[in-house]
């Protein structure tokens, strides 16, 4: 794996949020995680009790899974037959006696959970040689870290297994990797702006399986230059761009698929949510309109000024999620279907 970032200067005063975000950038030697593109996801699992620690390793070995196991070095448990079941050690709490736990462990420890810790205990993390894990994430992603309760652990692993991802050790991720700044401007972007038009729209995250891409948002009008009266009810489709550009970075046949299938997402959720019942055309805005097209989808051109706009905040986007892969076409334009032709073709 490549060299850590060096640590930043004095931080013994920062606050919590400001920590968090250097660790997103990869100070203190933070990984930030692997291949946004591929199922495996890494999955942590806090132990702090014996009671913890025998209700995690049955779950795991029940669903025939390994994972990065949270343990305080003051834990008293059989260490050894986690590591002789393939899980991965990672230290928890204030970082100390760290030969203690390689020894009761039988493996060495490279990693540590940073949360709850202050910049003090991060910076003696980075002084030991030790990495912050990667924050966890909000829900499953591919690539990214998902932290789970020892109660909690048989259900979602089943629920996990039916998404689609792969849970592994946090070690075992495919390119896992120490952050970076751009890492935290991809992280900002989420939470800044798509995290707020989400809000803002009611949008409704159809993206929950490892491959699917599609988000939609019930509008209550139909928006220039659809050929539809103004009051009439629609539905507007947005991507999961993060998960679009990690697929198309791993496999581009793989995403054109996963793209499909997401459109039989679309058609079901057309049916079953009461939000899209009304809606009577579904539409999007997008460059990549040539494939759209050749799946039937009728483009618009927009006004010259809104392409404009739209052209720029596609080029933000891309910038904030690192791809270089060029778009399909320069200027965006609207492809739509009508409610009933939608359903036909993906329902």
């Amino acid at each position: 794996m490549p060299a850590s970032p060096a640590s930043p200067g004095p931080a013994a005063h920062l606050p919590d949020t400001a920590l968090r975000a250097l660790l997103r950038a990869g100070a203190f030697g933070a990984w930030h995680g692997g291949h946004p593109g591929r199922p495996e996801l890494g999955l942590t699992v806090p132990v702090g009790s014996g009671a913890e620690w025998s209700t995690a390793l049955a779950a795991l070995g029940d669903a025939g899974v390994q994972a990065t196991l949270l343990v305080p070095a003051s834990l008293d448990a059989d260490l050894r037959a986690a590591t002789r079941a393939g899980h991965e050690l990672a230290g928890a709490g204030t970082p100390r006696h760290v030969t203690r736990l390689e020894a009761a462990a039988g493996q060495a420890v490279t990693a540590w959970d940073a949360a709850g810790l202050g910049p003090a205990d991060v910076r003696r993390l980075a002084g030991l040689g030790l990495h912050p894990l990667p924050l966890p994430a909000r829900r499953a992603e591919p690539g990214q870290v998902l932290r789970v309760p020892p109660s909690e652990l048989a259900a979602t692993l089943g629920h996990l297994k039916a998404l689609g991802f792969r849970a592994v050790p946090v070690r075992a991720l495919p390119e896992l990797r120490p952050g970076t700044p751009r890492d935290l401007l991809s992280h900002l972007y989420q939470r800044v702006v798509e995290d707020r038009y989400a809000e803002r729209s009611a949008l409704i995250d159809l993206s929950g399986r490892y491959d699917a891409v599609m988000k939609v948002a019930p509008l209550e009008h139909a928006p220039d230059p659809l050929p539809l009266p103004r009051a009439t009810p629609t539905a507007e489709l947005h991507l999961n761009s993060a998960r679009l550009v990690g697929l198309a970075s791993f496999n581009l046949l793989g995403t054109y698929r996963a793209y499909q299938r997401s459109l039989k997402d679309v058609a079901r959720a057309l049916k079953e949510r009461p939000e899209l019942h009304g809606a009577q055309a579904v539409f999007a805005v997008t460059l990549f309109h040539g494939p759209l097209e050749k799946s039937g989808f009728q483009l618009l051109d927009l006004p010259p000024a809104r392409a404009r706009l739209y052209g720029l905040g596609f080029r933000l986007l891309r910038m904030a999620y690192g791809t270089t892969r060029t778009p399909s076409e320069g200027t965006p334009k609207m492809a739509w279907l009508p409610r009933d032709e939608f359903l036909k073709r993906y329902g």
